[in-house]
C-alpha cells in the first residue's frame, strides 16, 4: 500500500474544535499537508484556523454537525472545491451521556449513536469515493477501547463504537475484493485527558470522569499521523487500552469483578453538574473555554510505554506479555476479594 507522506496529503479532520480532533488538525498542518477542519462550534474552528494560519499552514473550516448526511457530505465538497481532492480522511467526531441505562431517553439515546455511529458512517460514506478516485489514501475513524469492552455509565457510547468497528471491518473486506489500495485504520484510545468529560452530558448528578490514569492527546495524535503514512487496522492507545483488551479476550468475567470494584466510583467526581448545565449532546457549547485540546485531568496523567506496539510489533510481544501477566494477577486478586 503506496500512501503519500503527509507534506503532500490533503486531509479533513471532523470533529477537530477541541481535544483529539483539535491537535490532529494542528499536527497534520505543521507536517505540511493542507487540512479541512470540521466542527459544531464555530468558534472552536476559527481559533483552531487562526493558529493553523499564525503558524505557516493552510486550513479551511467547515461548521457541520455530524448527525446530518448532508453537511458531513458538505465537508467532503468543500475539501475538493478547495483543494481537488482528498487523500486522509480522520474521523473524530464524538458526544458523550453518562447515565444509567434505566434513565436514559429513547431520544438522548439515539441522539448519541446519531452523532457517534452514524456520523462515523456517514465520514466513510462521503469520503471513500473520493479516496477511491484517487486510488489510495486512508480513512480513519477513531473509535475507543470501548470497541472492545463497554463500560458502566456510557451505554450508548460504546455501542456506537462496537458499531464503528463492525462497519470498518466489513470495509476492509469490500475494498481489497475491489482491489482498491485503501488504508482502513480504527484507532482505539483509552482515556484520553481532553474536555470530553466536561462536555459531556450526565444523569449522575456530578461531573463525570473516566477511570485513571489519562493519557496525553498527543498519544492518539501521533497513532492516527502514523496511520495517515503507513498501513494499520486496529491501533490501541495506552497501556491500559492495551492490557484490559487482551484481559478481556481471556477473561471477561475478571474483568466484570475490576469494574464492579472501581468503574462505578472512578466515574464520578465531587464537582456538581446538572442535567441542564452546558453540555454538547444536541449543539456546540457556547461558552468559552471548551474548545482546547487538554482536559482537566493534566495531574492524572501518566506515559505510556507500550504505543509503539503496532509500529514494532515484534520487539514489543515481551513487554505486552509481563503488563499482561501483571494485570491478570492484579485482576486475580480483585476477584478473591469480592
Amino acid at each position: 500500500m503506496n500512501l503519500k507522506p503527509i507534506n503532500q496529503q490533503v486531509v479533513a479532520v471532523v470533529g477537530a474544535s477541541s481535544g483529539i480532533g483539535r491537535d490532529t488538525a494542528l499536527k497534520f498542518a505543521e507536517k505540511g499537508a493542507k487540512v479541512v477542519v470540521a466542527a459544531r462550534s464555530q468558534a472552536g474552528l476559527a481559533s483552531l484556523v487562526e493558529e493553523i494560519h499564525q503558524s505557516g499552514g493552510e486550513a479551511i473550516a467547515v461548521v457541520a454537525d455530524v448527525a446530518d448526511y448532508e453537511q458531513v457530505k458538505a465537508i467532503a465538497d468543500k475539501t475538493i472545491d478547495r483543494f481537488g481532492r482528498l487523500d486522509t480522511w480522520v474521523h473524530s467526531a464524538a458526544t458523550g451521556l453518562f447515565s444509567t441505562f434505566d434513565r436514559i431517553t429513547p431520544e438522548e439515546f439515539k441522539r448519541v449513536v446519531d452523532v457517534d455511529f452514524m456520523g462515523q458512517v456517514y465520514g466513510a460514506m462521503v469520503a471513500l469515493p473520493l479516496l477511491k478516485q484517487e486510488g489510495r489514501g486512508s480513512l480513519i475513524h477513531i473509535t475507543s477501547v470501548e470497541a472492545r469492552r463497554s463500560l458502566p455509565y456510557q451505554s450508548p457510547y460504546a455501542a456506537s463504537k462496537h458499531g464503528v468497528m463492525g462497519v470498518l471491518d466489513a470495509l476492509r473486506l469490500e475494498l481489497k475484493h475491489q482491489g482498491y489500495p485503501i488504508n482502513v485504520a480504527n484507532i482505539m484510545p483509552g482515556v484520553i485527558n481532553t474536555p470530553f468529560y466536561s462536555k459531556s452530558k450526565t444523569k449522575l448528578g456530578v461531573q463525570p470522569m473516566a477511570t485513571p490514569p489519562f493519557y496525553n492527546a498527543s498519544l492518539v495524535t501521533d497513532a492516527i499521523l502514523y496511520a495517515a503514512e503507513n498501513p494499520v487496522r486496529d491501533y490501541i492507545v495506552s497501556d491500559v487500552g492495551k492490557v484490559l483488551d487482551v484481559v478481556q479476550r481471556i477473561s471477561p468475567g475478571l474483568v466484570d469483578t475490576a469494574l464492579l470494584a472501581i468503574g462505578f466510583a472512578t466515574q464520578r467526581t465531587e464537582k456538581e453538574k446538572g442535567e441542564d448545565d452546558p453540555n454538547n449532546l444536541y449543539e456546540a457549547i457556547q461558552e468559552p473555554g471548551y474548545d482546547r485540546v487538554d482536559g482537566d485531568y493534566k495531574h492524572l496523567e501518566v506515559p505510556s510505554l507500550l504505543d509503539h506496539i503496532d509500529k514494532n510489533p515484534l520487539f514489543s510481544v515481551g513487554a505486552l506479555a509481563a503488563v499482561v501477566l501483571g494485570g491478570l494477577t492484579l485482576l486475580g486478586g480483585l476477584r478473591d476479594r469480592s
